[in-house]
């Protein structure tokens, strides 16, 4: 490529590619260091300071930049996660995205050129992209504006409306608008804070707003309700207001479901008011096969495109394509523009739409396409996954989510995945499913990042997992088998959810029945329940009370965390949980909720018990030491007075010492902590050593232990096989033990055999003379002569 660049005419435009060449060079090679120092913390060195006097090279400004994309300092369990998704995107920017990049600085060297080849340069780029999209998304005469934010093309569209319906609005301005208030109509299930962003940027009242519901009987509950809209103007038109325009989506954000189109195209000709289309089903339309309702859009009064997400480029505009015949008042609402440099935003979609070409584009769009019919079939036969796909053959976008009904764990799970059968939850179930479906979407995007799954809130069905290609393929580079690695990853996820889902009522009926827990109702925890350790105050206040608490629950925590299981236990979300409890996550089918629960139960208590110890001595010691204080002070005075007066005198206390000592036993103390008592020390010094004292008593400890086969983790049910095999080996082994009792003794060569008859009625005779005897010789074992009398015994024996 650089040979290339060399071979231009323009020396300008070669050094502009090959400087873009290099700038993008360094900043992909200081991403791949950032890759491999990922765990490394960068240091903030994009502190803002006063503008160097002598500027700076591009190499460091780069490397600023560098700095600004990367620096940001994170956590530590989310970098990884981010990092994997930063390289995804960057590694897919490829050519077309550098040609996207080249746009913008070719942009700013074509305004520096004269006048009139600027006007001939722009106006040939806007007149071809704006052929060639109107071609490719089959929108015949149309024309185009290009913009950056998405949301600015409707906004002209509107204004160009009001210019149509209100002639004198360009003289009179808002005054014309009181006569007849303006509406405009959009769905329920559109962006939100679409109409809000409408009206204050043109200065009209939210009462100009009319949010059209979606159906709630017949059709996708994600599509308008076309007859409810009808209704809804002939009641604005009854009270002296102006219908003015409706903006209807082909593929909602949400679900991605469409508008019927065809419908709401005809209603619009009727009240004569404008229709525009907005949604990512738009971009099918360049495919060979398109479904009949997106089919429709072609014939509506304008629509936006957002070509950027859809082909993976960055930094290209988005294009509202409409149909006007009065250039002055598309002049007027600011769709066209008079000056050519606001023609230059076309110039990076121009340069990747040639770079793409007609089938690159086509290919793209197809592939995602691929990539969501690949999901669908794969998720819409799994048990507990309920797909809301408006049309099975043809819909770029999938929402599921996980579902199932509450049933007694002997009956068959099995629930139905159509989207058609709706089953009646009540709320609390709602807000569970809500966290469960949470909980999915953040496992599969960070298990599978290269899909782009995320998580969005549906008005009736609540959380679900949304799975939309055409806004991620192209930029993750997104493969089919990305979609079967998301689909294991699904299958895998499925039995834990179902297993917490089942065990959840388990886990809180058997900490409402244990004594000393709190079952703590949290609907939107993903896991197995709450639970808090309630400790038992003896008069103690509320602030007392409450530390003790946290304390006992984040001791009882940390012992739980060390135990060798599978569960994860946590003090729950960072915002919104409850205070000094312990959120207990995910499990599986094997779990034993009885001992989870009892081994809770137990650990809290032995941390209670050894906290209750632990003050007891604590007050003890303070009384003891107050006690030998004062026992101190009374040997103190007693030695006084037995040394007497003479004595104390410093000169006088020293001589008569040497000339007559006082011999005086050492009086000491010792506290003992087990006794809780004072004791002297005397015996110490006679003995020359210290007394044990009383036996302590025994520290608690749980007794919660339970037998368990070799390699059987805690709180694990103990197979069948297993417990079969051990009953089954101690049964025999009892079996044999009365076989060996029935077996006739062994008998020597010189000695004859018995018959059975006379060794079985001898045998009750002896059986007591031996025991008596027996008896007798630990009787005797207390008497000095034990060895003698044994002695004795053996011998007559």
């Amino acid at each position: 490529m650089d040979a290339t660049l060399e071979k231009m005419v323009d020396p300008t435009l070669a050094e502009m590619g090959k400087n873009l060449n290099e700038a993008m060079k360094m900043l992909e090679d200081s991403q791949r260091k950032v890759e491999e120092e990922n765990e490394k913390k960068y240091a903030r060195k994009d502190i803002p300071g006063p503008l160097q006097g002598s500027g700076q090279d591009m190499v460091s400004i780069l490397q600023l930049v560098q700095n600004l994309m990367h620096g940001e300092e994170e956590e530590e369990s989310s970098q990884a996660y981010r990092f994997s998704v930063v390289a995804c995107r960057l590694q897919n920017v490829g050519e077309q995205g550098h040609m996207a990049l080249l746009g913008h600085s070719l942009a700013a060297y074509i305004s520096v050129l004269d006048r009139e080849r600027l006007r001939k340069l722009t106006t040939r780029i806007l007149s071809d992209t704006t052929l060639w999209l109107c071609r490719l998304f089959r929108y015949e005469n149309g024309s185009a504006y290009y913009h950056e934010d998405d949301r600015e093309g409707l906004l002209k569209i509107c204004r160009l409306v009001i210019h149509t319906r209100y002639e004198d609005y360009t003289v009179e301005g808002f005054n014309v608008l009181c006569t007849k208030q303006p509406v405009i109509y959009i769905s329920s299930a559109a962006r939100t804070g679409l109409g809000q962003a409408l009206c204050n940027q043109l200065g009209l009242p939210l009462s100009c707003m009319c949010r059209v519901p979606c159906n709630t009987m017949f059709g996708s509950q994600h599509q308008m309700d076309v007859a409810l809209l009808d209704r809804l103007i002939k009641d604005d038109i009854e009270s002296g207001k102006l219908p003015l325009l409706l903006v209807a989506n082909a593929g909602t954000p949400g679900a991605g479901h469409t508008d019927k189109l065809g419908r709401l195209k005809e209603l619009c000709e009727q009240y004569n008011m404008w229709l525009h289309v907005e949604g990512v089903n738009l971009a099918t339309l360049a495919l060979g096969y398109v479904s009949s309702s997106v089919l429709a859009a072609t014939k509506c009064d304008s629509m936006t495109l957002t070509l950027g997400s859809w082909l993976g480029l960055p930094a290209v505009p988005a294009v509202t394509l409409y149909r006007h015949e009065d250039p002055s008042l598309s002049l007027a609402a600011g769709l066209t523009s008079s000056q050519p440099v606001e023609k230059l935003r076309a110039l990076p979609l121009w340069l990747s739409l040639q770079y793409l070409g007609h089938d690159g584009i086509v290919e793209r769009i197809k592939h995602a396409s691929q990539l969501s019919q690949r999901l669908l079939e794969n998720v819409k036969n799994l048990d507990f996954i309920r797909t809301s796909v408006e049309d099975e053959l043809s819909s770029p976008v999938v929402v599921f989510k996980f579902f199932q009904k509450y049933l007694n764990r002997d009956q068959t799970l099995h629930v139905a995945q159509t989207s058609a059968i709706q089953h009646p939850i009540t709320s609390n179930e709602g807000h569970i499913y809500d966290a469960f479906n949470q909980w999915l979407g953040e496992q599969l995007a960070q298990l599978v990042p290269a899909c782009g799954v995320d998580v969005v809130e549906l008005e009736d069905e609540g959380t679900c997992v949304r799975f939309s290609p055409l806004m991620t393929s192209a930029v993750l580079g997104t493969e089919i088998q990305d979609v079967d690695q998301l689909v294991n990853c699904l299958k895998m996820k499925l039995p834990v959810l179902t297993s917490t889902l089942q065990l959840r009522e388990e886990f809180e009926q058997e900490v409402r029945r244990t004594v000393g827990l709190l079952y703590v109702e949290d609907l939107s925890w993903p896991g197995l329940g709450v639970v808090r350790y309630n400790y038992h105050s003896d008069g103690k206040n509320d602030d007392n009370q409450e530390k003790e608490l946290e304390k006992i629950n984040a001791e009882l925590l940390k012992k739980l965390n060390e135990l060798e299981s599978d569960l994860t236990f946590s003090l729950g979300p960072e915002f919104g949980g409850q205070k000094n409890c312990i959120y207990i996550g995910m499990v599986t089918e094997d779990l034993d909720v009885s001992e989870l629960v009892e081994t809770i139960a137990g650990t809290g208590r032995e941390i209670e018990e050894n906290s209750r110890l632990l003050e007891n001595m604590t007050e003890v010691v303070r009384k003891g030491i107050k006690e030998a204080q004062l026992q101190l002070q009374k040997a103190n005075e007693e030695r006084l007075l037995e040394e007497g007066l003479l004595r104390q005198i410093p000169v006088v206390g020293s001589v008569l010492n040497w000339f007559s000592p006082f011999q005086a036993s050492p009086k000491g103390r010792t506290f003992n902590l087990t006794a809780g008592s004072l004791e002297s020390t005397e015996s110490t010094y006679v003995s020359k050593a210290q007394g044990t004292g009383t036996t302590p008593p025994p520290t608690p400890t749980s007794s919660l232990t339970k037998q368990r086969h070799p390699g059987q983790k805690i709180f694990k049910k103990s197979l069948r096989n297993s417990d079969a095999f051990s009953e089954t080996s101690s049964v025999s082994h009892c079996d044999d033990l009365e076989k060996m009792d029935q077996r006739p003794p062994t008998l020597s060569p010189g000695q004859e055999q018995r018959p059975l008859e006379t060794e079985n009625k001898e045998l009750p005779k002896e059986v007591p003379q031996a025991t008596n005897k027996d008896t007798e010789d630990a009787q005797s074992s207390a008497s000095p002569n034990y060895c003698t009398n044994g002695e004795e015994q053996g011998s007559q024996r």
